[in-house]
């Protein structure tokens, strides 16, 4: 997606987001891609590619539901389909209907259904009747259940039209997982299976768009019912049966068979209501819908799971089954439970038995558990989603037999995302959350001609944490890869790369294929180990890698109490999960100790000399500033301005001048003299109230001693230092929607002093603002600074939640470019990328 505007023009390069940690969040479309809930945003990506493609704005809480209207069940049904509908369920009980326009893959928001539910939507199911006519049902934490009805328009720009056919109290147990189908015997009667915070199964039937009538109830199960699914009628000489798998808490898995029996109004009598004897229910309980009867046996019991089976599903159909004998039920069911394993069940051919025919999983520590899994429309692979917010998907690429291997996926982090950095050169882009990662994201350079080019992905977690990380500086200037991070802890933390890190990076990025020696020689660290109990990073050093290869056996053990060892190594192809999560991590190099409370905000110069630092604070003294020296990180300055806490600071790009702003609504500018032998003289020079509310955001002209600062009072202001260290406002920018939670300022040409201003605001939208600073002689800046012109990005393309950091990518050209990257992150879990250029 792109926008354009007469002399600029924004694209799409890349999105990293993790999925909500909510069972029922993800769902596998017969359009071949998966929606899944980010924060507040809908996400949809395409799996055959890897990436995000775009995300969907319209909820005000956090997604709880997707589900796709025709979806992976019913693939064989949508060959011909031009649009394709998502349906997006939130806490608050909104429920959204979404079209997608596959001629030209645009999406719209189609409706939003007039509010049924009171609190949060917990399971949406539905199935198409016909091409242009679906049924589907939405339960809720009310305690109750919607049946909806909606037919699709027949062409473009139409719109949908929706009705409830009824809602159903099920009481103070809510409904947690439901199913529709189409009862056996072309009666026209529609089952709803519902199961939830009880142990039982209720089954509902109606005729048409009729009344749901209660059938019967189910009852096996001792625990809490998790996942149902009801199959496609099953293919015996007639279709005269469908399936029902239903999963728990008590880690059991129970097939159901439905058998039509016929009509009552038969005249033979053997079914009429009143007859029917106990000899019908030797094979199982019989039940009444409408004028028909039916049968319901218990066919299997699956026993194979350690833990809570989250998910159960029917395999779809393969399309290449059609000819022979049209579209019926395989005989194949996923199961996802949270002892981090999926397995695949199937009949045996000789008895019939059901078996356990295929096992994945993480073996790991990092994943604790699965919430879902779902097949691919092709029945080829398989995805489930974990507690980490993480994605694993396996692919069957056997011929002959089974052969089910780990497939790249998206990924990103499953919290709000706090911070961002580019490094030095900007080969990668590293972002710290509040899920307790750091993460590193980088452009795989793709070394096969046919491909499309580079893409983005997750290279590496340096980080894994057991505090939210609030902040983080990337180190500038010569040597190894360093940064450093805050976290909710009164100690900030120091990183360097380890030598498996360099290799990944020098793969991913570069056309040589040859690693630098004497870097191979300056770095004796390979990776970093995770320690049980400490939250220390552990180097493993190069010449030790043979003992923990030794180490790793283990006696084929793997317990809590025994953390395995990690195994750094160099990686060829984009890491999945298990890589990340557990072989990437940098060694930590030192603690900073000094601040009073939780680090709030860091940024580093751009010689890589200094770090600077700040904590939460309610007094003067707490929010000092503290400057850190880099390479010996002694504490050699200590800032005091302001009575609260400092939000974010920036050093100007001379190194001079260090910008701080604060809740306190002022900022602050202080004149940094760096002495010899490494000592630092530091002055406060300015400062000044600036806005009526918190300044959140603050930003450097990379040309000049011009600077910008954002607030919650919605208003972006330009400042001038003048030659006398004294400021000067310069432009107020016309008032903003929403309050203004992050700058960045990137310059264009230095001989003109143009440059842009990215501002994102806390309601997740994103602006860019061309400026044009007048200068009467080489330093002092006129009173006047010209705007030229804003793009507002389109909502489609910006964040759902308040943007929290906005950061230009350095430009290869110092004096003058159009070809720029700018990243972004925010509340709603999301780390994007833009490639902006400028005509």
């Amino acid at each position: 997606m792109s926008f354009n505007n007469s002399k600029t023009e924004v694209k799409r390069l890349f999105i990293g987001a993790g999925c909500n940690r909510i069972v029922n969040n993800v769902s596998w479309g017969a359009s071949d891609l998966v929606s899944f809930g980010a924060q507040n945003a809908v996400v949809i990506f395409c799996p055959k590619s890897a990436q995000i493609l775009t995300t969907l704005p319209g909820h005000k809480a956090v997604v709880n539901c997707t589900h796709w209207l025709p979806s992976n069940k019913f693939a064989f049904k949508a060959k011909q389909l031009e649009r394709h509908y998502l349906l997006s369920g939130d806490a608050d009980g909104v429920i959204i209907l979404w079209e997608l326009s596959l001629a030209d893959n645009k999406w719209r928001p189609a409706l939003q259904l007039p509010k049924s539910h009171k609190k949060g939507v917990t399971c949406i199911t539905g199935f198409m009747v016909s091409q242009t006519d679906a049924i589907f049902a939405t339960s809720s934490s009310d305690g109750t259940v919607c049946i909806w009805d909606v037919v699709f328009p027949t062409s473009f720009g139409c719109e949908c039209k929706l009705s409830c056919l009824e809602t159903l109290v099920v009481g103070s147990r809510p409904m947690v997982t439901l199913s529709l189908a189409q009862l056996p015997g072309n009666t026209g009667l529609i089952a709803l299976a519902m199961g939830g915070l009880d142990n039982k199964i209720y089954l509902y039937c109606a005729e048409g768009t009729g009344k749901f009538v209660r059938a019967c109830e189910l009852k096996g199960h001792t625990d809490w019912i998790r996942s149902l699914d009801f199959s496609l009628p099953i293919f015996s000489g007639e279709a005269d049966s469908v399936l029902l798998v239903s999963s728990s808490q008590d880690k059991g898995i129970r097939i159901w068979k439905l058998t039509f029996r016929g009509s009552l109004a038969n005249t033979e009598g053997t079914y009429k209501r009143g007859e029917i004897g106990l000899a019908s229910y030797i094979e199982g309980p019989v039940f009444v819908a409408g004028s028909f009867s039916y049968q319901i046996s218990l066919e299997s019991l699956l026993i194979g799971h350690e833990d809570w089976v989250y998910s159960v599903q029917w395999q779809p159909p393969s399309l290449a089954a059609e000819e022979e004998i049209g579209f019926y039920q395989p005989q194949s069911i996923l199961s996802a439970s949270m002892d981090k394993t999926m397995m695949i069940w199937q009949p045996e051919r000789k008895t019939g038995i059901w078996m356990n025919v295929v096992t994945v999983g993480e073996l790991s520590h990092c994943a604790l558990g699965f919430y879902g899994g779902h097949w691919g429309p092709d029945a080829r692979s398989i995805l489930a989603h974990g507690y980490g917010g993480s994605f694993h998907m396996w692919k069957n690429i056997g011929v002959s037999s089974d052969n089910w291997q780990p497939q790249k996926v998206p990924s990103g982090h499953f919290a709000a995302v706090t911070d961002i950095a580019w490094a030095r050169c900007g080969e990668y882009l590293l972002s710290v959350s509040h899920d307790q990662t750091t993460r590193i994201f980088a452009p795989w350079h793709n070394r096969d001609p046919q491909s499309d080019g580079d893409s983005w992905n997750e290279i590496a977690r340096p980080q894994v944490h057991g505090h939210d990380i609030n902040c983080a500086a990337i180190i500038q200037g010569k040597g190894n890869h360093r940064f450093v991070s805050g976290a909710e802890e009164k100690v900030a933390r120091v990183f360097e790369a380890p030598l498996s890190f360099l290799k990944t990076l020098h793969y991913a990025t570069s056309e040589q294929s040859s690693f630098p020696e004497d870097v191979q020689a300056d770095v004796q660290v390979l990776g970093a180990n995770m320690s049980a109990l400490g939250l220390s990073q552990k180097p493993i050093y190069v010449n030790a890698t043979h003992e923990i290869q030794e180490n790793l056996g283990n006696d084929g053990l793997d317990t809590l109490e025994s953390v395995p060892d990690a195994v750094p190594v160099a990686l060829t192809e984009p890491p999945i999960e298990d890589q990340l999560a557990w072989h990437t991590l940098w060694p930590e190099s030192h603690k900073l100790y000094g601040h009073g409370n939780e680090l709030f905000s860091l940024c580093c110069d751009h010689e890589g000399k200094l770090v600077a630092s700040s904590c939460k604070a309610q007094s003067a003294t707490v929010a000092e500033i503290w400057l850190w020296q880099v390479g010996s990180w002694k504490a050699v300055g200590r800032l005091q301005s302001h009575s609260l806490t400092v939000t974010q600071m920036e050093f100007s790009h001379d190194d001079n001048l260090l910008l701080a702003v604060s809740r306190d609504r002022q900022f602050s500018i202080f004149k940094i003299n760096r002495a010899g032998n490494d000592e630092i003289d530091y002055k406060l020079v300015a400062r000044q109230e600036a806005h009526k509310r918190i300044i959140w955001a603050c930003s450097w002209n990379p040309f000049g001693h011009e600077f910008a600062t954002g607030s919650r009072d919605k208003t972006v202001k330009i400042w001038g230092v003048e030659k006398t260290s004294s400021v000067k406002p310069l432009l107020t920018l016309p008032q903003f929607d929403s309050s203004v939670t992050a700058l960045s300022w990137v310059g264009l040409d230095r001989q003109r002093n143009d440059g842009l201003l990215a501002v994102g605001m806390e309601s997740g939208l994103l602006q860019i603002w061309s400026l044009h600073v007048e200068r009467s002689d080489d330093s002092i800046p006129t009173p006047g600074v010209a705007t030229a012109q804003i793009i507002r990005l389109d909502p489609f393309m910006c964040h759902v939640s308040a943007v929290n950091r906005l950061a230009w990518k350095n430009p290869e050209n110092n004096e003058y470019s159009t070809n720029l990257q700018l990243a972004s992150c925010g509340a709603d879990h999301c780390v994007r990328l833009y490639e902006v250029i400028v005509h």
